[in-house]
């Protein structure tokens, strides 16, 4: 419910932006977040209104934040800023696991892990009434002169005549072509040109930040790492706050990086990086589907309560601990005491069984089996989120708060965010159902395949901005060819912009 919240709260946050301003949007999303939390915090049976105004929440904030930040931050760090909101966001995810373990012990535990999300949201809430509507968004509703006011403390001296310049031809331009044309719709929009290629480039970035797997990585990590043989669920957590601390971690990596390499080449050392991470993931298992133990008919017979499958098949003694598991949810697969690897016995799964299997000193396993490769596993998941978050993570979310005319900025942002959010729903609603259907290694096999058309989709059509004010980049879009040199600075393009705004 809180994603499908999103995916509403980022399609109307775009109106939004556009006719109220950012800083109001920003005000509304907080006032969402401090509403859900509250009412989470105090329901007396499971209300999903809660979850739905948090999720409005944050699929508004989701594409305001990066938007305000662009607009509002000079050309030579507007990108070390924005992966910094993006660095805020991971490092947020990772204090609220830390939170949540501390109330674990508190009476009343969940009202105040739900609850306590108010507080920061009205924190924002005062410290945002003190700061400045965003420049651009003012320029564009004809209040030129708090516009420049804020420019003159955004920018220095040598640097801030040319920016409003050049910020008042772009506003100029694009009102009399407002003057000369119907009110703005979808159909108009996808016919300009530089809004085409913008939503293009912004959009299919969007779409494979979620189909490439992070949030199934980061949802379902506890599982993951049960499935590749750890079968504490304390350790499943443990290891789970790991990944993401190493997002935090990573969004650090593009904080520094994002200015220095641009925006393309960032992208593509990402996706390969998650390519082989995603290859380890897909290999281990596999392997550890193939080689897990056996299940013995005398460790079996050694409980009192044998899975109904196990003692229906016609050939037990083909059966191993994955077979078991895939047979029925009912089933569950109790480890030799002796070795973990060696043969166990195939049991009903329930509370009681998993107690009588902990008394012997034995493992218990329902979502993966033993295996010696699940450290690999671990492994893969690092190398996974190392490459993802500095890349995959944050740029998106840049480029999307860069790319578009400044008159469509609002509702193109909303467009990409919403589709950022209908992706995540899809891919977290079918991760499990895949793994159950074609198996842990087929699924990410899929992923392989998709961040490999992700690579080939980046190198066609996401041009660099590094380095370009925003309004430049509307005259790139306009004139930009496809460039498969990406490692090369396309310095004629470049010369060519540098004339035309000389010559205005």
């Amino acid at each position: 419910m809180a994603l499908a919240g999103a995916i509403i709260g980022a399609a109307v946050g775009g109106w939004i932006n556009d006719r109220f301003g950012r800083k109001k949007a920003i005000l509304i999303a907080d006032s969402l977040f401090f509403i859900g939390s509250a009412i989470m915090a105090a329901a007396t049976d499971p209300s999903i209104v809660g979850r739905v105004f948090v999720g409005l929440g944050v699929g508004m904030a989701s594409m305001t934040s990066p938007l305000y930040i662009s607009e509002a931050s000079p050309t030579r760090v507007r990108g070390a800023l924005v992966s910094l909101n993006g660095f805020l966001i991971t490092g947020g995810q990772f204090l609220s696991y830390l939170i949540n373990l501390a109330f674990t012990k508190t009476p009343g535990t969940w009202r105040w892990m739900l609850g306590v999300a108010a507080v920061p949201a009205l924190i924002q809430i005062t410290l945002m009434i003190m700061l400045p509507e965003s420049p651009r968004w003012l320029f564009r509703k004809g209040r030129e002169e708090e516009a420049k006011a804020i420019l003159r403390r955004i920018y220095s001296p040598e640097e801030v005549e040319a920016e409003i310049n050049t910020l008042k031809e772009s506003v100029e331009l694009e009102i009399k072509e407002a003057e000369s044309s119907d009110k703005v719709s979808i159909i108009k929009m996808l016919k300009t040109k530089t809004v085409r290629r913008g939503l293009y480039a912004g959009m299919g970035l969007q779409i494979f930040q979620q189909f490439v797997g992070i949030n199934t990585v980061m949802y379902y990590s506890p599982a993951i790492i049960q499935l590749a043989g750890f079968a504490s669920n304390r350790t499943a957590l443990l290891l789970s706050l790991v990944t993401s601390g190493l997002n935090a971690f990573g969004s650090i990596l593009s904080i520094y990086f994002i200015d220095k390499t641009g925006r393309k080449k960032l992208l593509l050392f990402s996706l390969s990086g998650v390519v082989l991470s995603l290859v380890v993931l897909t290999v281990v298992f596999h392997q550890s589907a193939t080689h897990s133990p056996m299940i013995s008919g005398v460790e079996t017979s050694h409980f009192n309560n044998t899975c109904p499958d196990y003692s229906a098949a016609l050939n037990p003694g083909g059966w191993d601990c994955m077979k078991c598991l895939k047979a029925s949810p009912e089933c569950g697969f109790c480890a030799s005491g002796a070795n973990k690897l060696l043969p166990g016995a195939c049991l009903i799964s329930n509370d009681s069984t998993k107690d009588e299997c902990h008394k012997e000193e034995r493992l218990w396993y329902t979502r993966g089996c033993p295996s010696k490769f699940g450290w690999l596993a671990i492994i893969g998941l690092a190398l996974y989120i190392i490459f993802f978050s500095p890349g995959m993570g944050t740029v998106p979310w840049v480029v999307n708060s860069e790319i578009y005319p400044l008159r469509y900025r609002g509702i193109c942002g909303g467009m990409a965010s919403t589709s950022n959010w209908v992706s995540n729903l899809i891919v977290a609603q079918s991760f499990l159902s895949l793994t159950q259907a074609i198996g842990v290694s087929w699924t990410f096999m899929i992923f392989i395949f998709i961040t490999v058309a992700a690579i080939i989709f980046v190198i066609i059509f996401v041009p660099e901005t590094k380095g370009l004010p925003m309004e430049e980049v509307e005259k790139m879009l306009e004139t930009r060819s496809l460039n498969f040199k990406f490692w090369q600075r396309n310095s004629d393009s470049r010369e060519v912009l540098t004339q035309k705004t000389r010559s205005i």
